[in-house]
This record gives C-alpha cells, sequence and structure tokens, in this order.
C-alpha cells in the first residue's frame, strides 16, 4: 500500500477521462466524486478501469454531460428507475465503464434487500456504504480535483489490514445482509483481518444472510474461492456462523470424535487444506469447488469400527451424490461444470488406491478410461489431498503418483482413446449375433472393454472377435 497525498492524488487523476468527468460536473455546477473500489485500488496500487462517480445532484445529467463531450465513441445507458447512468467508452488503448449516481440516503424493511432511497448529501453517500475502506471519495470538480473525502478513515483500516463498517455494524448487516458475505470476500481477497467488533456482529447477524438470494451468495463463494488463499474466507464463514447457513454440509465437517481413546481428523480444516494446495496450482473455479467438495460425504458415511478404528467407506459416492442438490440450492450451473466436479469428487479416491498399492498397467488403464479429459485436474486434486504429517508417507504416495502420471503420460503419447476403445463395438456385435439392444449386449461389450482395460489381448480385431465368440458360446449364443 501507498500513502498519497491530495496533490500526489490530483496528478495520479491527471487523466483525460477525469478532466472530462471534471468538466461535465463543473459545467452542470454539481459537486462530482470518484468513489469505492476505484479509490480503494489507488492506495493499494491496483489497476482498474471501472470508475464508480457519485454526484450531489443529477448523476444521469453528469453522464449525459460526459457523453456529450465525448462525443460519438462513447455509449450513454440510462437507468431511471434507480436514478444511475453508465458510459462505456475507448481511450487511449483502455476501455473505460463509468457509472454515474446521484448522492442518496438509504433506509430499510427488515424483511428485504431493497431500500427505500432518497436524494442526499455526499456525507449521507458515504454513510451508506458498506466498509470504510470503501466509504473514501476523491472530489474531480476542478477547484478542488484530488481533495480526499475519508470520514471514516477508511485510508488507516487500509492501511492497517482491516475491514471494518463505517456505522454500527450490526446497521450496517442488518440494512443489506449480503455486506456479511462481502466482508468475508474483501478480507479473503485482500488479505485483512475483519475488526473484532465487525466480527462479533457477523456472528451476531448471521441468520438475516437467509433474506440474501442463492443468486448472490453464490457470487459471493465464487469470488472468495477464486482468491489467492481461499481457505481465508471458508474459515471465517465457519468461526462467524454463515457456513452453517449457506453450506451446511461442508460445516458438519468441522468436528473431532474420539472413541477408545482413537480420534479422526478434522475433515473441515483437512478440506481447506487440500482446498490451499488446488489454489497454488490452478486457478480452475470448478476444480476448486471440487476440492472444497471432495469430502462432504464424510459425515454421513462416518462408521466406527472396533478392529480398524474411524471409516468413511464410500464418502466419495455419497459425497458425488450431494453435489447436485449443493449446486442446484447454490444457483450454480446445473451442466458440465456440475457434472465435472461430481466426476472428481466421485474419482477423488481412486487414484490414492492406485497409489496406495502397486501401480499396475490395467488400474491406471481404468483411471484414464473413467476420467477422460479431465484426468489431469483429478490427479492434481489428489495430489492435494495428501496433507499427512508423515512426512515419510506423503513421499511415498507422491513417489507413488509420479509413477501414474509418467504411465499416464504414456498411454496420452498413444492415442488412449483409441487405444481403450473396443474396436467391436455394440452395432457389430447385435449385427454378428442377431441381436436387438439388450442386457446380453452389455454384457458383451463390457466383457471386450474389461479385456482390454486389463490389457488382456491387444486391441485388435482377430484376438479380440476369438475373445467374443468364446464368450458368446459360453452364454449360449452360439452353438459349441
Amino acid at each position: 500500500m501507498k500513502l498519497y497525498s491530495d496533490e500526489e492524488l490530483a496528478e495520479l487523476l491527471d487523466l483525460e477521462i477525469f478532466h472530462q468527468i471534471s468538466a461535465a460536473a463543473d459545467q452542470l455546477s454539481m459537486e462530482c466524486y470518484v468513489v469505492g473500489g476505484y479509490v480503494r485500488d489507488i492506495f493499494l496500487e491496483r489497476p482498474s478501469n471501472d470508475i464508480d462517480v457519485v454526484v450531489v445532484g443529477s448523476g444521469i445529467a453528469v453522464a449525459e454531460e460526459l457523453k456529450r463531450i465525448v462525443g460519438r465513441k462513447a455509449h450513454l445507458s440510462v437507468f431511471k428507475n434507480f436514478g444511475t447512468a453508465q458510459v462505456k467508452f475507448r481511450q487511449k488503448g483502455k476501455e473505460y465503464e463509468v457509472e454515474f449516481v446521484g448522492a442518496r440516503k438509504e433506509s430499510y424493511s427488515h424483511d428485504s434487500r431493497k431500500p427505500v432511497v432518497e436524494n442526499g448529501t455526499l456525507e449521507d453517500d458515504q454513510n451508506r456504504r458498506d466498509f470504510t475502506i470503501n466509504a473514501m471519495a476523491i472530489c474531480l470538480n476542478r477547484h478542488r480535483f484530488g481533495e480526499l473525502v475519508d470520514p471514516f478513515n477508511g485510508l488507516a483500516d487500509l492501511e492497517d489490514g482491516i475491514i471494518a463498517t463505517p456505522l454500527e455494524p450490526d446497521v450496517t448487516f442488518s440494512d443489506d445482509p449480503l455486506r456479511m458475505m462481502r466482508c468475508v470476500r474483501f478480507a479473503t481477497q485482500l488479505n485483512f483481518q475483519i475488526e473484532e467488533e465487525t466480527f462479533v456482529a457477523l456472528e451476531r447477524m448471521a441468520d438475516r444472510v437467509r433474506i440474501v438470494s442463492g443468486e448472490r451468495i453464490k457470487d459471493e463463494l465464487n469470488k472468495i474461492i477464486l482468491a489467492p488463499h481461499p481457505s481465508i474466507g471458508f474459515d471465517y464463514l465457519q468461526r462467524t456462523g454463515l457456513l452453517q447457513l449457506i453450506l451446511p454440509e461442508l460445516a458438519a465437517l468441522d468436528v473431532v470424535e474420539q472413541k477408545n481413546g482413537r480420534a479422526h481428523k478434522n475433515n473441515f480444516y483437512h478440506t481447506l487444506e487440500v482446498l490451499e494446495n488446488v489454489a497454488a496450482k490452478s486457478d480452475n473455479l470448478w476444480l476448486r469447488w471440487a476440492a472444497l467438495m471432495h469430502d462432504i460425504g464424510k459425515t454421513r458415511s462416518k462408521r466406527w469400527d472396533p478392529a480398524v478404528g474411524w471409516t468413511f467407506h464410500n464418502h466419495n459416492l455419497i459425497g458425488a451424490k450431494m453435489v447436485p442438490q449443493i449446486f442446484r440450492r447454490l444457483m450454480l450451473p446445473m451442466d458440465m461444470k456440475m457434472k465435472y466436479v461430481q466426476k472428481l469428487v466421485d474419482l477423488h479416491m481412486r487414484p490414492i488406491a492406485i497409489a496406495d498399492d502397486e501401480v499396475t498397467d490395467s488400474a491406471v488403464r481404468r483411471l484414464m478410461n473413467d476420467a477422460g479429459e479431465d484426468i489431469d485436474d483429478l490427479m492434481t486434486l489428489c495430489e492435494a489431498d495428501i496433507t499427512s504429517k508423515n512426512e515419510v508417507r506423503k513421499k511415498l504416495f507422491l513417489e507413488n503418483f509420479r509413477m501414474v502420471r509418467e504411465k499416464l503420460a504414456d498411454l496420452k503419447a498413444k492415442d488412449y482413446v483409441r487405444l481403450l476403445q473396443p474396436v467391436i463395438d455394440g452395432n457389430e456385435i447385435m449385427e454378428l449375433f442377431h441381436l436387438k439392444p439388450s442386457r446380453e449386449v452389455g454384457v458383451l461389450k463390457q466383457f471386450l472393454k474389461d479385456a482390454v482395460l486389463d490389457n488382456k489381448v491387444e486391441n485388435e480385431r482377430e484376438p479380440l472377435m476369438q475373445l467374443l465368440l468364446e464368450k458368446a458360446r459360453e452364454m449360449g449364443l452360439i452353438s459349441v
């Protein structure tokens, strides 16, 4: 972070676009300020082309005047119902999107996130902002150009790495409960601490998140998951009680049971460790979702076996069945993205089982057949899942995973799709034995596929046909 004087801020804003906004506001004799994320990101030295402007007066009028000044290359959109306007244009190789709104004050009813809006002052507008670091404003009028207006010491909070609310946090969160999710999201993205009173208010007000739509919660969750260190956000969500309300299946993993002196690990914090490991390797949102959900079946599958201790048999299958329910509830896409996550949750134990035993060609071929194009992502997830504190065991698993990857690379080099699909297909089987689609056809197809996957014969017509005829005789489809 870097601190700037008003004079230095004026130099940083010495761009044609800001002088044009200034000219538009001065022409109409209205106060005009750049606010919110753009101001925050100036001090964080993060580039941004999305500019939010507050006008003490009509934001739409200033937007229309800016459009007139910029000319035909600017595109103006007006949203009269909301009292806002947007101007998009390209200038000196950069795309700009400027949002204009009139300064306003808001009041809320208890059961809605939609406020009653009235015209207000800059102070009113800053009061309604979610966090102090987003409540700073820089004046764009010519006679005060570059002057920072920071009534809530947002700059100090930015310097100290703190997320706090401008007003009493209970008021801020009660007015708009989505701000609770945004609070956790900003803390995660910026790696900031949530101020103590604000954190306590999150715990106290958590239940208010129930009135927030799944769509908005999903958007914030995705931003948390895509942060450099997403575990920060999920730890906050769990400790404040928010996670229990939005993703109870994950929250339920935060338990350690002990019996006869034997305890299982905390699967919630194990999951966060796996998520961090995946995040270090990939920005793929859906692979990160798979990491987050890979063990959600453990709560339902947990059993005590006196012979071996705690077990979680088939937690991968149970978890895979839970994925569509969770995606539907959170309004996540129910398309191939969901199926991808479901597949990885289902298969995530397979490479571990292979690596825990002798790494055979047959097992690797079957794994590649089932994972298909997602095999590399599956391996990334499984390697991330090795969080054992036993360094010897961890090293052994990772070495075996390296061998699995070598065999996978060899299969890929040999065109694995062609190698793993028998050259004799179902249509030929039906024609050969005068069959209609039936269980017998499925049995014969699977028999040939198993033979190919187990490398019993080469995937060539003659040896496969010999096997097929033998199996057909055994099934009574042809006479001996």
